[in-house]
Parts: C-alpha cells; structure tokens; sequence
C-alpha cells in the first residue's frame, strides 16, 4: 500500500549526534555501508519513496557532514544544531523547513541507514488515513533498555522509556524505533509544547505522543521489521547492519536472475550492476561503479573496481579490474590478470599473469602469459594499441605508446618499442651466449663463501 501522491511530504534526518563510540575521527553518520555514508543511505531511500522535500540537521563536524550530503544530493537543505538539547529541539532546529503548504513530515536518523521505502510509504499511508502522529516499534524478544509503545484501544497513548516502566509494561515486547511522522499542521505546536522536566534537561521527541494527545490529537504504531530500525552506535553495529544491506542486495539480485555459488561470500558496493543470467563465483569483491552484463561470469577471488564488463566476459579467477577497464562480449580475463583504463575488444583473451594499462585489444587478439604494457614513464601515462586478431607472445614487454598491426604477432620474450605493421613477425632478442663450466664454478666460490662466513 503506498500513500497519496498528492500529499506533499518532508523527510528530516537527524545527523548531529558525536558518535563517541565509534573511536573515529569521523562523524558517525558518514561512516560507510557498502561504500556509501550511512546519512546518504537514508537521504537515498527518501527520495525512492517519492518523500519529497529533504532536510538534514547537523552538528558534530557539521561542515563536513553537511558537504558531504549536499554533494550528494543537491536538494537537500541542512539545518545546525549548535547546542545538543534532544531530538525535539533537533526537529526545531529544522522549524523553517516546515511550510504551511505541507502534508506529511517524517523524521529519520542518519545512523539509522536500513529503512525501506515501502516503510516510509506506509507510514504516510496512516498519516493519510487519519493519523495525526505514527510512530514507528519494532516486536522484539528482548526489549531490554528499549522505550515501549504503550497502546490502548488501538491508539497509542504514551512511549515509556524502560527505566521509568512499571513491571506490567515491561513485559510490552512493542518497542519504539523513534522513526516517527507528523501531520504537518499542527507539528510545530506540539514540538514547541514539549518541555524539558527530566534528568537530562533535554527536550524529547518521544514526548510528542502524549502532548498531542492532550491536545486532542490522534497517535497510532506502525510494526516494522526490527532490521529496519537498527541505530549504529559502534563498529561491531556498524559491521552488522553492512552485512544486512549485503545479505539483501544478494538477495534481490538472486530473485532478479543472477546466479551466486555462495552468496555469502560475494561483496557488494552500493552501486553494483549486475544484470540477469550472470554468474558470481565466491569471494568476488565489487568497489564503486560496476557494470555486469548479462550471462558474464565473475570467477572467484576476482576485485573489481570501476569497470564494465560485457554480456558473455570471463573475468578471473583472482583477476583485478581496475577503473577504466572495460571487457566487450565474450572477451576473457583470466587468472592473475590486471587491467586498468583498458579494452579488451569483443573474444580477446588475456589469459593469465599479465598487466594490461592504458590500453586497447582489438577483438580475437590472445595475450600471452606474463605480458605487460609498460605504460609509465615515471611522469606521465602511455597508450599501448593492439590491433584485431594480434598474437602477442609470452613475457613480451609493450612499452608504450606503441602499436602493434592487426594480425601482428610477438615472438616470446620481446621487448616491443618500435610499431608493428599488419600481419608482420616482431622479434627483440639479444643474442645468447652459454659459458661452458661457468656454473660449476659459481657454485663452487659459494659454497666456498659460506663455509668461510660460518668458521668466522
């Protein structure tokens, strides 16, 4: 069920929190899932869900946070907390961002980066259907130190926090997230009515429930999984909710037609591609920005990183592919290969124990074992060009810029400086020379050395 399009909805996302038990110097909400900052994980499901307006508070480091969203997503607005008196006074540290012209506000945290869209609609749903605040609770089997959803007659009356619970509500296994949505029209009367008569002297969004009831106002819960609502407040959470988000995307991408040995053992990056009746080995690593078509297959051990890979490839096992590499339809990389800012052309094979750099490979060209491009210079990058159906020896060193003809091949062992026209035979050898008896004497001045280093 998804709620009204025609309901204007702001998302705020509460990023102001320090963090100390992450021991990091970075903030806690930039902190990376599947590469992406957990703030920006959050940011990315509101605008899924067809939210809206976005606003981000910050406080701790709040440059470097907000830098980091508006780059991210350049409609979003940021909001400073400059002194931390509590979740409602972070929501009013926002206050400007709540117009008269909107329906729905629902407040989020940029450490909280597991929430669905199909959540964040049902949630306006029931702001829809008559709601005025919803919060959203979780069931789980030990609601130890967890606020409870106090409900009666279906309405939710109150959030008690654990310490203040009696036994009765206690054993209420319904526990608040603190995700909650508002309707907009009166959410600023009931945030500015919250007082701050606690231990902490701070101002608690959780109180909004029982101020707006005694303003007359209707509040009601929302279940949702209890992974949706995971905070991360250290490493070990931080290492859990990754593996979450990985355990999902498997799963999507499996349903979707991909096929994986072993799924646990494939990582992904938030923005891999990898598109239907392709395969995934185990232990296949994916950093930013990869694309793979379908039917290629991904053998194990491989990393790749900013590459493209075509419908029909075969990359590894253990191959890199680094930014720039691009494998066309039915090209082959194989084991020990790397490749960085290169094309390997439509059948070329690159089989094994080679660096490919700066380069293009025509199609159906074969790169024999240990061959690399000597791209660099020790100041500046080189193109290696190697034409269609070029047969490139074992242990040849291309040092470039250089080009080797279609059809071209390279005897083994070549140092290739100088171009290679079509169809010709480049050989680079110095000559050879064996010296009769020279090894028996090597061996015997060793030898010779290491009894006079021991009797020293």
């Amino acid at each position: 069920m998804t709620s009204s399009p025609a309901r204007s909805c702001l998302t705020i996302i509460l990023a102001a929190g320090e963090g100390k038990r992450m021991a990091s110097d970075m903030p806690k909400v930039l902190h990376p899932v599947a590469g992406l900052s957990m703030v920006n994980h959050v940011l990315n499901m509101c605008k899924a869900a067809g939210a809206g307006e976005r606003a981000v508070v910050v406080g701790n480091q709040a440059e470097r946070v907000a830098n980091s969203v508006m780059a991210h997503d350049a409609s979003c607005r940021v909001y400073e907390q400059t002194e931390r008196k509590g979740t409602a006074h972070a929501v009013l540290s926002a206050s400007k961002a709540i117009t008269d012209d909107l329906d729905d506000v629902i407040i989020l945290y940029g450490d909280v980066p597991l929430i669905t869209t199909s959540t964040l609609q049902s949630a306006r749903t029931a702001l829809a259907e008559g709601s005025d605040i919803v919060v959203l609770g979780f069931e789980t089997a030990d609601p130890t130190g967890y606020g409870r959803l106090l409900v009666e007659n279906g309405e939710l009356v109150a959030i008690r926090e654990h310490k203040d619970a009696t036994d009765k509500e206690k054993s209420i296994t319904l526990c608040n997230s603190g995700i909650m949505a508002f309707r907009a029209e009166r959410m600023l009367e009931i945030l500015k009515d919250i007082g701050n008569n606690n231990t902490q002297g701070e101002y608690y969004l959780t109180d909004a429930v029982e101020v707006g009831r005694a303003k007359g106002l209707t509040a009601s819960t929302l279940s949702v999984p209890e992974e949706e609502t995971l905070g991360v407040n250290d490493r070990t959470q931080l290492a859990e909710v990754n593996e979450i988000w990985q355990q999902r995307r498997r799963k999507e991408l499996m349903l979707a037609g991909v096929t994986m040995q072993n799924p646990s053992t494939v990582i992904f990056h938030h923005d891999t591609i990898v598109e239907r009746d392709a395969v995934l080995e185990p232990y296949v690593v994916f950093g930013p920005n990869v694309l793979v078509a379908p039917n290629a297959v991904i053998r194990a051990f491989s990393h790749l990183e900013g590459a493209t890979v075509a419908k029909s490839a075969v990359v590894g096992p253990y191959a890199r592919l680094r930014p720039g590499a691009v494998m066309e339809e039915g090209s082959k990389a194989g084991n020990f290969v790397e490749i960085k800012a290169a094309t390997i052309g439509a059948g070329a094979k690159v089989n094994h124990l080679s660096y490919i750099g700066d380069a293009e490979v025509g199609a159906e060209a074969n790169i024999g074992a240990g061959t690399i491009t000597c791209n660099y210079d020790g100041f500046l990058k080189h193109k290696t060009i190697i034409g269609e159906g070029a047969f490139i020896g074992s242990n040849t060193s291309l040092i470039a810029p250089v080009k080797v003809g279609k059809a071209a091949n390279t005897a083994a062992g070549s140092a290739i400086y100088n171009d290679i026209p079509d169809d010709d035979l480049a050989i680079e050898r110095n000559e050879q020379a064996n010296l009769s008896g020279k090894a028996k004497q090597l061996r015997e001045r060793n030898a010779q050395r290491k009894a006079d280093k021991k009797s020293s």
